[in-house]
């Protein structure tokens, strides 16, 4: 099994508190409001929110995958932390074996945000990833970012 880590960074005018109780903590009732064409819905299949839950996530009519299962690896609302992997479901193929993800938001210089995230892929059996491999994927994961924030910026009470 062979692995790939990409790193990437984004910037939101949203401050750390908000965007994270946003972005991570509500997204399995936001992210289908805000942008049902790309997620339909989220539900808890197996366990309580916290780390372990597995949850399943079935994409909207444009996407070109059915759904993904995320397991919830740590949370940590106090320093706006979240990690998670994708265990299962065709958006992962037959060269990856699954996905993980550690992100943390900071506050930036501007009163805003910088959302940082490290990605690791990994493979099955020697199957070579690369950076082209991930792009798609990167920047759908962008817009669903740009789309919350958009949400935050017209709605400034939610999520205070």
């Amino acid at each position: 099994m062979g692995a790939f880590t990409y790193e990437a960074e984004s910037t939101s005018v949203i401050p750390p508190a908000r965007l994270f109780k946003a972005f991570f903590l509500d997204a399995d009732n936001l992210i289908p409001k805000v942008v049902p064409q790309a997620v339909k819905s989220a539900e808890i299949i197996e366990g309580n929110g916290g780390p372990g839950t597995i949850k399943k996530i079935t994409f909207g009519e444009g996407s070109q995958f059915k759904y993904v299962k995320h397991r919830i690896d740590a949370i940590d609302e106090a320093n706006f932390t979240y990690a998670y992997s994708v265990i299962e479901g065709d958006a992962l193929g037959d060269k990856i074996e699954k996905i993980s993800y550690e992100t943390k938001i900071v506050a930036s210089h501007e009163g805003g945000s910088i959302l940082k995230s490290i990605s690791h892929y990994h493979s099955k059996g020697d199957h070579e990833i690369k950076e082209e491999d991930v792009k798609a994927g990167k920047e759908k994961a962008s817009g669903l970012f740009k789309a919350v924030e958009g949400y935050l910026v017209a709605h400034p009470d939610a999520y205070n």
